[in-house]
């Protein structure tokens, strides 16, 4: 029912900045929650980051906080993870995936549709 399409990533070195996008179509409502989720080689799938689709709520892991930034344009179904101040440790295959409820969530099997993810590869 939702479509996912990640795009954004490459390959930048340290300090550097990207912007990574979600766009989401098929069957979507204004209370679904959009996250993104990230996944290095040997390491189990990380949450990230994570906002309401309508509710202006937002939550970030303490790994990214204060270099990252979820941000949504409800128009166009899309939504953004601008990062700062890249380091080489958040080197991993970056994916958005959609909530079918109201709460955010840092647990990737409460997420019910997943992008094929963006691979984004920081440098020293």
């Amino acid at each position: 029912q939702v479509q996912l399409v990640e795009s954004g990533g490459g390959l930048v070195q340290a300090g550097g900045s990207l912007r990574l996008s979600c766009a989401a179509s098929g069957r979507t409502f204004s209370s679904h929650v959009m996250g993104w989720f990230r996944q290095a080689p040997g390491k189990e799938r990380e949450f990230v980051a994570a906002i309401s689709w309508s509710d202006d709520i937002t939550y970030y892991t303490n790994t990214v906080k204060g270099r990252f930034t979820i941000s949504r344009d409800n128009a166009k179904k899309t939504v953004y993870l601008q990062m700062n101040s890249l380091k080489p440790e958040d080197t991993a295959v970056y994916y958005c995936a959609v909530q079918l409820d109201t709460r955010i969530s840092r647990w990737s099997s409460d997420y019910d549709y997943w992008g094929q993810g963006t691979q984004v590869t920081v440098s020293s």
